[in-house]
């Protein structure tokens, strides 16, 4: 119920939703080109043609999101700042930068894209909720979140299919890896802000006291 609010909080404002809706056209058309690049490397045919089905969706729900983005810009009465650098440790992608196709094997990637779209439909059910006053941004979530839930679905079953033995050790070990990875992005962020903090109090606090001192022994 928190979380509800908090995304509650963050969709309501006109500004920050457009912001969110073009940073995530951003995510899933670089997710949707990664996808391509495993359907290039993998030598599973099976897998081929549903890593090119997952690409082609994820360009798509890039190209949906920015359309939906841009609409809500031309109804603005200001200009909306898009340039904001987007936090990484609280990205709503996929993650897939996180992950060197090319020396992936495709277990590795399935587990990965599991969780990945597993983690992605909850939060597009979540997006879908909190912004009901807005038909037209529920309906691109909706269409997203049905395409999450099949990708969700297919990364399982093909694990399941090539690595019978061990899908469940990879899971773990893939979610294992994300925490470490999140963790790593938050701690970085934590430090980002402290660092700007201490910067501060030493420009505003501790550099004034040394320059006043300093023109006092000029004078002298």
């Amino acid at each position: 119920m928190s979380a509800q609010w908090v995304h509650r909080w963050i969709w309501g404002n006109p500004d920050r939703r457009v912001r969110k809706l073009i940073s995530f056209a951003e995510v899933e058309t670089d997710g949707g080109r990664d996808i391509l690049r495993a359907a290039e490397v993998t030598a599973d045919p099976l897998l081929r043609r549903l890593y090119l089905a997952h690409a082609i969706d994820e360009l798509h729900h890039g190209d949906l999101l920015r359309r939906r983005g841009t609409a809500l810009l031309r109804t603005r009465t200001r200009r909306t700042e898009l340039a904001a650098p987007a936090n990484r440790f609280l990205s709503d992608g996929h993650g897939i930068d996180d992950l060197r196709i090319g020396e992936e094997s495709d277990e590795s990637l399935l587990a990965f894209l599991h969780l990945s779209e597993k983690a992605a439909a909850e939060r597009f059910s979540v997006y879908r909720e909190v912004v009901g006053d807005d038909a037209s941004t529920r309906a691109v979530f909706d269409e997203i979140l049905h395409d999450e839930v099949f990708h969700m679905n297919y990364t399982y079953t093909q694990l399941a299919r090539i690595a019978p033995g061990s899908y469940r050790r990879r899971l773990w070990r893939a979610r294992a890896s994300r925490l470490w990875k999140q963790y790593l992005r938050l701690a970085s962020a934590i430090a980002g802000v402290f660092g700007t903090i201490m910067l501060t109090v030493v420009y505003f606090i501790l550099l004034p006291p040394f320059a006043w001192l300093a023109k006092r022994a000029e004078r002298r």
